[in-house]
């Protein structure tokens, strides 16, 4: 094993039985993953070392470290070996190093395996779906869990010292709550977000949001507490925020692929409830539709259809490569196509998109270069990072105040 870090070489060459303790003892006060400097002396990388502490009672055969999008880009190409953890000679400390840019932030996993080395590296979909089933967290991480959902362990994240910050998504104690209100809406599941102070008589209108994928953003990941930063800070202003629940995955494509009917749904159903039980605005240019992936194609597209009732627009990672089905490419760009021939639309947008995410970001580019041209107000940003809440969950913050806070 070639140990590219400072800290294993030493550990390595050290002498008596409680060098492995000390490693420990220090690791654990100063959180993981190890972040040292660049091995060839560039400030703006890193080399990045993932630790984990083998079981002796129950010794690992292999172990994996998954490192969000960076891993999955490899097992698409089928070949999950240089994601291989090995063992420091003589010790229990698995590892492996990345070099990173000093921006990057990334949730990770490890997956610890038992039996064939070969069965570690398989990639076919039943064998990537166990790997994420039974991956776990890094018990030393410096910062807190993401959490997950469908009963897998949470993941941990990895911020780089200079990853944009995301100062309002920790809980504040001083910060008032607002109110969390589970609801259902013509058969579909709505988590609510009523800012602090909310009074639907003589309070409003409110400012809305439409969160996509509410069900993460919600019970999940907690962004309540991020909106109750944002407002106490002042950054966006009094608002409504709906978490609209996707009903499965089956139900999820459906409506999150250009489809007329959910955007109508959400226009000319889900807004005016809010209005009458919430008092949430009619005002477009203070309504903001959001998504992530295909919910970030869907956001882009409910301000095509209904530019009336959605003047804002926040896409992270949207699937722009999307075609419909009278289109014989399977990357046809649809929807950018679309804005290219039409005429402008009273919309403002906040896009992002990771610079990991290979199979996205060209489409992403593209898109925000026809709205440039066809002079919309736009707002575009690349982080350095995957497909993958542990950045969306700060752009999403950003692009609320960016549009709302106007």
């Amino acid at each position: 094993m070639e140990l590219h870090s400072p800290t294993l070489r030493t550990l390595a060459e050290a002498e008596g039985p409680g060098a492995v303790d000390e490693f420990w003892r220090r690791t654990a006060a100063t959180g993981t993953p190890l972040v040292e400097p660049d091995p060839d002396g560039d400030p703006a990388w890193r080399l990045v070392t993932f630790v984990w502490r083998d079981d002796p009672a129950a010794p690992a055969d292999a172990v994996l470290a998954l490192v969000h999008t960076v891993t999955d880009k490899d097992r698409h190409a089928h070949d999950l070996a240089p994601h291989l953890m090995a063992k420091v000679p003589g010790t229990g400390v698995w590892a492996i190093s990345h070099r990173l840019r000093a921006d990057h932030r990334a949730s990770y996993q490890f997956f610890v395996h038992r039996g064939p080395r070969e069965d570690a590296l398989r990639t076919d979909r039943r064998s990537w779906l166990r790997v994420l089933d039974e991956a776990l967290p890094d018990p030393l991480a410096a910062g807190p869990a993401l959490e997950a959902r469908d009963g897998r362990n949470p993941s941990s994240v990895m911020e780089l010292p200079d990853a944009p910050a995301q100062r309002w998504a920790p809980p504040r104690e001083s910060v008032p709550r607002g109110e969390r209100i589970a609801a259902e809406v013509d058969g579909r599941r709505v988590g609510v977000h009523l800012p602090a102070g909310h009074a639907p008589e003589g309070g409003g209108p409110y400012a809305v949001a439409v969160l996509l994928d509410g069900e993460m953003w919600g019970p999940v990941l907690d962004f309540g507490t991020t909106l109750d930063n944002l407002h106490a800070d002042g950054r966006v202003p009094p608002t409504v925020t709906l978490f609209v629940e996707t009903m499965g995955r089956d139900r999820r494509m459906a409506d999150l692929s250009c489809s007329e009917e959910f955007v109508d749904w959400l226009a000319d159903v889900l807004l005016p409830w809010a209005t009458r039980a919430y008092g949430a605005t009619a005002d477009p240019t203070r309504t903001v539709v959001a998504g992530q992936s295909a919910g970030g194609l869907t956001a882009a597209f409910a301000a095509f259809r209904r530019p009336e009732r959605f003047g804002n627009a926040l896409s992270q990672s949207g699937s722009f490569w999307w075609p419909d089905g009278t289109e014989f490419d399977g990357g046809s760009e649809w929807l950018t196509r679309q804005y290219a021939l039409r005429e402008k639309l009273p919309v403002r947008f906040h896009l992002e998109v990771g610079l990991q995410e290979w199979m996205l970001l060209p489409q992403n580019r593209h898109l925000r270069n026809v709205l440039e041209a066809r002079g919309y107000d736009l707002t575009y940003r690349e982080f350095n990072g995957g497909h993958d809440y542990a950045c969306w969950r700060g752009g999403l913050a950003d692009g609320l105040a960016g549009l709302l806070g106007r």
